[in-house]
């Protein structure tokens, strides 16, 4: 069981008020929120590369998000330099991504909503405090060096960033490279790590691109 919610990503407000329960076939009680975020109950959203990425691209040792992660750059960010940074891949599951066969210029995903699940059940969550420490190094580094990043396709589709307890990566599904908001990953992290709690029966979630473009996900390191 999930926990759907649809996010449109249009600045830093916190959600509110508190969330009221609604219940559809095969969820769990849907979360309602104002401002901009939409209630998604639609199970057809878990398609072929949800399950793959809910269920392959998990944690196998400290750092990794899968068996046989092939680490391609490292940095660290941050006002303290204290954020693993990683470009990754997946060799096992390669086959599953497409690669780009021409060379195209990147798609600004910015602001684009995404559909958030929690994964159930609870125990194992990173500690919400350390991933609020990776969303501060995004903003730090959305103001100092720019905005955006790229992600690209196939054996370069991933982005990882890590501190303590906390990971969490970023996956570009579609064919052609994209361009996405430091801030806005930064403001995912900060609403999933609290949000997807043992409180909420869940130890970390996911927030699926509504075309299944790209999904960024927070769960124990």
């Amino acid at each position: 069981m999930s926990i759907m919610l649809t996010i449109k990503w249009t600045g830093h407000s916190s959600p509110f008020p508190p969330p009221r329960n609604n219940f559809s076939a095969g969820l769990q009680p849907a979360i309602y929120f104002r401002l901009s975020y939409k209630l998604q109950q639609n199970p057809a959203l878990l398609l072929s590369k949800v399950s793959f990425a809910g269920a392959a691209l998990v944690p196998r040792a400290a750092g990794d998000i899968c068996d046989g992660q092939v680490t391609l750059s490292e940095a660290f960010i941050g006002p303290d330099k204290n954020v693993r940074v990683q470009y990754a891949t997946c060799p096992k599951y390669g086959s599953k991504v497409k690669t780009l066969e021409a060379r195209q210029a990147p798609i600004d995903v910015c602001g684009n909503s995404c559909a958030t699940r929690c994964f159930t059940p609870s125990g194992g969550g990173p500690n919400p405090n350390d991933c609020a420490v990776i969303a501060d190094a995004l903003l730090y580094d959305s103001q100092n060096i720019g905005p955006l990043f790229t992600v690209g396709t196939g054996t370069n589709n991933t982005v990882v960033m890590q501190y303590a307890t906390c990971l969490t990566f970023f996956v570009n599904q579609d064919t052609v490279p994209i361009e996405y908001c430091r801030d806005d990953w930064s403001s995912l992290v900060k609403f999933i790590a609290p949000n997807c709690q043992a409180t909420q029966n869940a130890h970390g979630g996911l927030c699926l691109a509504s075309n299944e473009q790209w999904f960024a996900q927070v769960n124990h390191s």
